[in-house]
């Protein structure tokens, strides 16, 4: 027992670190590489190599993550000596974070890998990084495969212990030790004489495997959680939250066309000809200058642009047909019900499943906005028995037509 509760032991504490590991190592990737590296080259921040030898402490560091500024504004002296030691430049605040996510973060500065990964080259692998919920799926994974390996130590074990026992009973007795079927032979002995319990089992095991097959199918193309580094990082959190911009503003096409679109870098001109410094200092805001060929110094625009290659978030199927204009306009649906409270994302993910189920849910329980709404005006006037004042879904209007979405 001594040597199974060892065991125990060991596997869970490798498994917990290896889970937490990898989750320090994304949300490094996320939210620190863009700025920093694990050498001691310094990019826009300094280089973190030798981190916890300058650090008071790993508590003073987590204070340091979620709000730098509010350190330097209190005097904290070694904030203080940070912020003057980089230029003044304040470090973006991650408040969002947790104090276990951001010991997760330290953790893999602690131990880094043998061969750290380019800035350039974690954009680039990020963009096309499974959905966030994938890593608690393989998190999952593990610690099943773990419990598995677990109780079948425990199974060699125990059926040594009896082996044992046996040998004892049958010396004292004096009689031959009975024949060792071994393992297989047991088993199969066992099934022989408890027919009901093998069919049983085997249904069982079965219709798992039938259950997990038809989930991981479910799965497919389905990126719920999916939240790419994209080559400028924008923040919605600080634009559309602490700002207050309109979504409309940058994404003007969303109430006339289809596509809510990407906004031009001449939309972030508006502002950023004159803003040349954010939270993060000026080396994104420099990165829109580059694409642009502008100089900030003299105001002007070269003759070399280049596009940004921003990475999709939201994509649906070819077989599928969405308007946003029909859902803003018309229907007056606010952004936040497919797309989440995106002005508190610093990191704009995919909030929804975009699933064919998920539409027709939405169909079925959304009431159409008739009144005081232009578009529905005709309806009333043409149909008055549909609603006599009751609410009309949708599903009503025709929102579950196949060649609605699908022609």
């Amino acid at each position: 027992m001594k040597r199974i509760s060892t065991a125990f032991f060991t596997l869970t504490v490798l498994l917990a670190s290896s889970a937490y590991a990898q989750d320090g190592e994304k949300l490094f990737k996320q939210n620190c590489a863009s700025c920093h590296t694990l050498t001691d080259k310094a990019m826009v921040g300094p280089g973190l190599a030798g981190l916890f030898d300058r650090i008071p402490s790993e508590e003073w560091a987590i204070s340091w993550v979620k709000n730098s500024s509010k350190m330097v504004a209190a005097g904290d002296p070694y904030a203080v000596k940070i912020f003057n030691a980089n230029n003044k430049v304040p470090m973006s605040a991650f408040e969002f974070l947790s104090d276990e996510e951001i010991k997760g973060v330290l953790s893999y500065i602690r131990n880094p890998p043998v061969k750290e990964v380019p800035a350039a080259a974690a954009v680039v692998a990020d963009a096309g990084a499974k959905p966030s919920g994938a890593l608690a799926g393989d998190t999952l994974i593990y610690v099943l495969v773990g419990l598995a390996l677990l109780l079948l130590l425990l199974l060699v074990v125990l059926r040594g212990v009896k082996r044992s026992l046996t040998h004892l009973v049958s010396e004292r007795d004096g009689v031959p030790a009975p024949v060792e079927k071994g393992a297989v032979g047991t088993l199969l002995s066992w099934m022989n004489t408890h027919r009901g319990w093998t069919a049983f089992s085997v249904l069982v095991v079965v219709l798992i495997l039938l259950r997990m097959g038809i989930q991981g199918l479910m799965t497919i193309g389905v990126y719920q959680g999916y939240a790419p580094t994209q080559p400028i990082n924008f923040s919605h959190k600080i634009h559309a939250g602490q700002n207050g911009i309109n979504c409309v503003y940058c994404h003007s096409s969303a109430e006339k066309g289809k596509t809510a679109g990407i906004p031009s870098l001449n939309v972030c001109m508006n502002c950023h000809s004159y803003v040349d410094q954010g939270p993060t200092g000026t080396a994104e805001i420099a990165k829109i200058y580059r694409a642009l060929d502008y100089d900030p110094a003299t105001k002007t625009y070269g003759s070399k642009p280049t596009p940004v290659k921003w990475v999709r978030v939201h994509n649906l199927p070819d077989l599928s047909y969405f308007n946003h204009s029909q859902h803003v306009v018309a229907g007056q649906i606010p952004c936040q019900t497919c797309h989440g409270a995106v002005e508190e994302q610093a990191v704009v993910g995919q909030h929804s499943p975009l699933t064919m189920g998920w539409c027709i849910d939405c169909h079925r329980t959304t009431n159409v906005q008739v009144t005081d709404n232009g578009y529905y005006e005709d309806l009333h006037k043409r149909t008055p028995e549909w609603h006599n004042g009751d609410p009309i879904t949708v599903e009503r209007i025709g929102g579950l037509e196949c060649a609605k979405c699908h022609y």
